[in-house]
């Protein structure tokens, strides 16, 4: 009785709660020493994670090489080299339209600031040339006391660059053998979990399915966003269309904010080169593809894989973004989309197999030679037989006999 006097003194809400505020503080614990060990590898964990969206937008050509009949070290390096010349490609046609328009759109921007000058000091601020050339040597002050900042940045900048250029390599490593041996590191990773491999198998593979919609279907929609705005900024003779249509396209993997950064890029330099009038022009135009994107595109290509709310897509964002800047926005979408189809996986339990089929024969019904019962037909031998009790079918249920 001392034993339970305890119990009965908490309330059994109480209890409840204590016991799932013990369980949140475990799993809070876990994820946090998880976390730390992640940023202290970030050197290897975020190029794992890249090589990992790049496998599952690869693998498409990769299966199809394979179905067709080519050995799977062949079809690996014709997916890598396919990759490496669109990756090559794009960046030489950036390099060159941003060499050759640069200057075009520095002169653009100086004819625009003296438009605007000569509207702020003629129209209808009336502002005097002195303050305007005060607001000028203000920015010119400031941008030379951050100077020194810069220059730091700039030093730390090329004092990374060897960790860049490693992390390069071991993501292109990491790619070509998730692309050549999967499945077998699929499957040698499942031997590791005993009895609950068939769950972690069914996760896995749901995650993985998720994981190859959502990067195919945000490729597929980054391109269409970007070609498009190419295109428009092409038509008006804005210089740098080719780089802004590029980044565009990147930006567009990261929901929400990233097409808001590019945006703003874009609309800003439309503004320097072309005016006031360009830039309203090519603003409406992206707001109204940005809709027909979010309302037509995601819906029917991403939309399967996931279908999260917008407020559950910037939590995940600052979340991603908090802990790893802006690769870990970009990976904490598709991330959080992958967990949140692989947990129910993990909890279900695998269908009950059907049982063994019995061999035994049914007995017949009926009384056996001489009128005594047959043996088995009414229960275990040597039983006597019950005349009141209903007669047994095949299934074992029992029928009207009348």
């Amino acid at each position: 009785m001392l034993s339970d006097r305890p119990t009965k003194l908490v309330p059994p809400a109480l209890a409840k709660m204590a016991a799932w505020c013990v369980c949140l503080i475990l799993v809070g614990v876990v994820v946090y020493f998880f976390a730390q060990i992640i940023a202290r590898l970030t050197f290897v964990a975020l190029p794992v994670a890249i090589a990992l969206l790049l496998t599952a937008l690869l693998f498409p050509l990769t299966n199809s090489l394979r179905q067709a009949g080519m050995r799977p070290i062949y079809a690996t390096w014709i997916t890598m080299l396919v990759a490496m010349a669109i990756l090559v490609g794009t960046g030489w046609l950036v390099g060159a339209r941003a060499s050759d328009e640069f200057p075009n759109l520095v002169q653009q921007v100086q004819a625009t600031a003296r438009s605007v000058q000569d509207w702020l000091i003629t129209g209808p601020l009336h502002l005097k040339e002195a303050q305007i050339t005060g607001y000028v040597d203000e920015i010119a002050n400031m941008v030379n006391n951050q100077r020194t900042a810069i220059t730091g940045t700039v030093l730390t900048a090329g004092a990374v660059a060897f960790e860049v250029l490693a992390s390069i390599v071991l993501l292109l490593f990491v790619t070509f053998f998730l692309l050549k041996d999967g499945d077998r590191i699929w499957a040698w990773i499942l031997r590791g979990f005993g009895e609950v491999a068939p769950r972690v198998d069914r996760a896995g593979r749901a995650a993985w399915a998720t994981l190859s919609h959502y990067v195919q279907g945000t490729v597929a929609v980054a391109a269409v966003h970007g070609l498009i705005m190419g295109i428009v900024l092409a038509g008006m003779g804005v210089p740098l269309w080719a780089p802004l249509a590029v980044l565009i396209f990147f930006a567009s993997f990261i929901p929400i904010v990233g097409i808001f950064f590019a945006g703003t890029i874009a609309t800003l330099v439309t503004l320097g080169a072309k005016g006031l009038v360009y830039a309203l022009i090519f603003l409406g135009i992206l707001v109204v593809e940005q809709q027909l994107e979010n309302h037509v595109l995601q819906p029917l290509i991403v939309g399967r894989a996931l279908n999260f709310h917008p407020l559950a897509i910037i939590l995940v964002l600052a979340i991603g973004g908090i802990l790893a800047g802006i690769a870990g926005a970009a990976v904490a979408v598709p991330v959080a989309a992958v967990i949140y189809r692989a947990l129910p996986e993990l909890r279900h339990k695998p269908p009950a197999l059907p049982p063994p089929p019995h061999e035994h024969v049914p007995p017949e019904e009926g009384p056996g030679e001489g009128g005594a019962p047959r043996e088995g037909a009414a229960g275990e031998p040597g039983e006597e037989k019950n005349e009141n009790a209903p007669a047994r079918r095949e299934d074992g249920r029992g029928v009207d006999t009348e």
